[in-house]
């Protein structure tokens, strides 16, 4: 009963931490010396799945030597499938068991047993939460329990912190496009702006904009960011040939640009290490007018939230081009106007 009575005393230890900050780190931390305390453990480390490294990196810990963290990266993969298989991974003894690595280092830090269980994502393995002890322990259900409880909470105090992450970089990409369109006429400064912007808000390979050419029914490149010259080198851009449907004025999702149909310059997009597309229409008033394309160098499901960003982004680009046409055609007409003035003066 003491040790439920020490358990529930931790999630409202943590609760009321969720409920006062918004700080990952600080969320991290508690959740590793919760784990320690809570379970009389030696250390804990909560490791996050870098993807474009494919191995776990630090996220907080405890209890552990800089020696033996930076031992040897965590294999990602192998570790991640063996933990979605079993829900868990139990080591007696680390020192000996085939299953786990780095034997030595283990004896040395002092590590007897070693608990891990993931820390999940909408179903995903986004990391681990390991707690080790110092003395060899067969770990209880109601244990493996608890530490996969405290490693859901961490899964959720990093969807908070990347909501709130993805709110303040929304807004301040909003407040960085609406200022160059009040600050500049410039199509391209602007849309050059916008395609970094895009790029690094969307962690995206690279980004384009393109206008439509009525005439030749060409896309014209207006703006881009992350594409190699020699990729934009590949030849004409054909409205018809080149995902057409974003054209009808919805958005269209490419999840493998090298097998689909639709896309244009197939072979050139595998060489650039171009795999999944998210291509949304730029529109003044009901018309489109050109494209934003988004392109990413691994296969991924735009969510429904991004696809709706990346839609609002470029309908501020399309207002950004009916403010500069208009200043044009203002322009054009007031040199009509002063020709007009000036012929009339020309009577008398």
């Amino acid at each position: 009963m003491a040790k439920k009575d020490n358990y529930f005393k931790t999630f409202c230890k943590v609760s009321r931490k969720f409920g006062s900050t918004f700080d990952r780190e600080e969320l991290l931390n508690l959740i590793v010396e919760s784990a320690i305390d809570t379970m009389q453990g030696k250390a804990a480390s909560l490791f996050l799945f870098d993807k474009k490294r494919d191995f776990f990196v630090k996220g907080a810990q405890k209890g552990l030597s800089r020696d033996y963290l930076h031992s040897k990266p965590i294999d990602a993969r192998k570790v991640v499938q063996d933990i979605i298989h079993g829900g868990h991974i139990a080591v007696y003894d680390a020192t000996t068991d085939p299953h786990v690595e780095n034997h030595g280092a283990k004896r040395k830090e002092g590590i007897a047993s070693i608990l891990v269980v993931p820390i999940l994502e909408e179903g995903r393995a986004i990391g681990i939460l390991a707690l080790y002890t110092a003395t060899p322990r067969k770990f209880t259900k109601e244990e493996i329990e608890f530490l996969s409880a405290l490693a859901e909470q961490g899964g959720i105090a990093i969807q908070r912190a990347r909501l709130v992450r993805r709110i303040r970089e929304n807004t301040r990409i909003f407040h960085d496009l609406a200022a160059s369109i009040n600050a500049s006429l410039d199509i391209k400064k602007i849309m050059s702006i916008m395609s970094e912007d895009i790029a690094e808000a969307f962690d995206v390979k690279a980004v384009s904009i393109r206008l439509l050419d009525e005439d030749s029914r060409i896309l014209t490149l207006v703006a881009h960011h992350g594409l190699s010259d020699e990729y934009l080198k590949k030849g004409p851009v054909s409205a018809e040939k080149s995902i057409a449907h974003a054209l009808e004025g919805n958005p269209v999702v490419v999840q493998n640009a090298a097998l689909d149909p639709g896309v244009q310059y197939r072979d050139e997009k595998k060489e650039e290490g171009i795999v999944s597309i998210l291509c949304v229409p730029i529109k003044t008033r009901d018309k489109v007018v050109g494209v934003l394309r988004l392109y990413s160098g691994e296969e991924r499901d735009f969510t429904e939230d991004e696809i709706m960003f990346a839609t609002a982004l470029a309908h501020q680009g399309g207002i950004a081009i009916r403010n500069a046409s208009r200043y044009l055609r203002l322009k054009e007409d007031m040199e009509d106007l002063k020709e007009d003035m000036w012929s009339h003066r020309s009577w008398f």
